[in-house]
C-alpha cells in the first residue's frame, strides 16, 4: 500500500505544510500510519479526505461545519456540490466579460461615459453572485446542513463576553504572542468556563454554538472573526486540555 508523507503531500497539493499539521491538530485530518520514529504518512483514504476538505474549503465552508459534514456526504456529493459552484461563477465571470466589453464599445461610440451607465452594468454583474455555500447542494443535503448548523442571531451578554476574549486574543495577535503561552492560556480557560456556564455542560449545543461563531457576521448576528483568532482560540483550547 503506498503511503505519502506531509512533505509529499504539501508539494502535491500545494497546501503548506503547516495547514496539514493543523488539520491534524484538530482532528480533521489524521495521517492514518506512523512508523517506529513516529513520522506520519498519509494514505489513499486520507487524500481524498483531503480533497473533500478543500472542495469544500472552496465554498467558504468553515472548518468545524467541514468537520460536521465530511463523513456524511460522499465524495461524489462534494464534487456536484462543486460543479454547480463552478458553473455559477462561470456565468458571473462571462456576465463580468459581456459588461466589460460593453464599456468597452461604448467608449468607442461615445466621447464621453455617462456613471449611470457605468453603475448600471457593475450592478447587473454583482446581482447573482450572492449565494451561499448551502445554494450548491441538494434539497436532501441543504435539509441535513440546515439541521447541523443552526442559524442563531443573539447578542446577549454571553456573546458579549465572547467578544471580549476574542478581542484579547487580537491583543495577542498584535504583539506575536502565541497560543501556547500563560496569556494563552488564562484566555482558553475563560472561554471554556463561559461555555460550559453558557451551555450548561451540553457538549453538543456548545459545540453547534462555536460552529455558528465562524459564519458571515452578516448572517448570524454575531461579532466577525478572523482566521487567525479562530486558530488563536483552538490551539490555546487545545493547549490547555493537554
Amino acid at each position: 500500500m503506498k503511503k505519502w508523507t506531509t512533505g509529499e503531500i504539501s508539494k502535491q497539493r500545494n497546501i503548506s505544510v503547516r495547514t496539514l499539521r493543523y488539520y491534524d491538530q484538530i482532528n480533521l485530518l489524521t495521517p492514518s500510519f506512523r512508523d517506529d520514529n513516529g513520522k506520519r504518512f498519509y494514505s489513499e483514504d486520507d487524500l481524498f479526505k483531503l480533497e473533500k476538505i478543500i472542495i469544500l474549503k472552496s465554498l467558504s465552508l468553515p472548518l468545524g461545519d467541514i468537520r460536521e459534514v465530511l463523513e456524511k456526504l460522499t465524495y461524489k456529493q462534494i464534487l456536484i456540490s462543486h460543479y454547480n459552484y463552478l458553473q455559477e461563477q462561470h456565468l458571473i465571470l462571462q456576465k463580468s466579460i459581456s459588461n466589460t466589453t460593453s464599456l468597452i464599445n461604448m467608449i468607442d461610440l461615445e466621447e464621453t461615459l455617462s456613471w449611470e451607465r457605468v453603475n448600471e452594468l457593475i450592478h447587473q454583474s454583482q446581482k447573482n453572485s450572492s449565494k451561499k455555500w448551502i445554494d450548491y447542494f441538494h434539497d436532501d443535503e441543504q435539509e441535513f446542513l440546515q439541521k447541523t448548523i443552526p442559524n442563531l442571531s443573539n447578542n446577549d451578554e454571553a456573546t458579549q463576553q465572547y467578544v471580549s476574549l476574542l478581542r484579547r486574543i487580537e491583543w495577542c495577535l498584535e504583539r506575536s504572542i502565541k497560543p501556547e503561552s500563560d496569556e494563552g492560556f488564562e484566555i482558553a480557560s475563560k472561554l471554556i468556563e463561559l461555555s460550559n456556564d453558557t451551555f450548561q455542560g451540553d457538549t453538543k449545543l456548545m459545540e453547534k454554538f462555536w460552529e455558528i461563531r465562524k459564519l458571515p457576521s452578516e448572517e448570524t448576528g454575531l461579532f466577525s472573526i478572523s482566521e487567525e483568532v479562530l486558530e488563536f482560540a483552538e490551539r490555546s483550547i487545545t493547549y490547555v486540555e493537554s
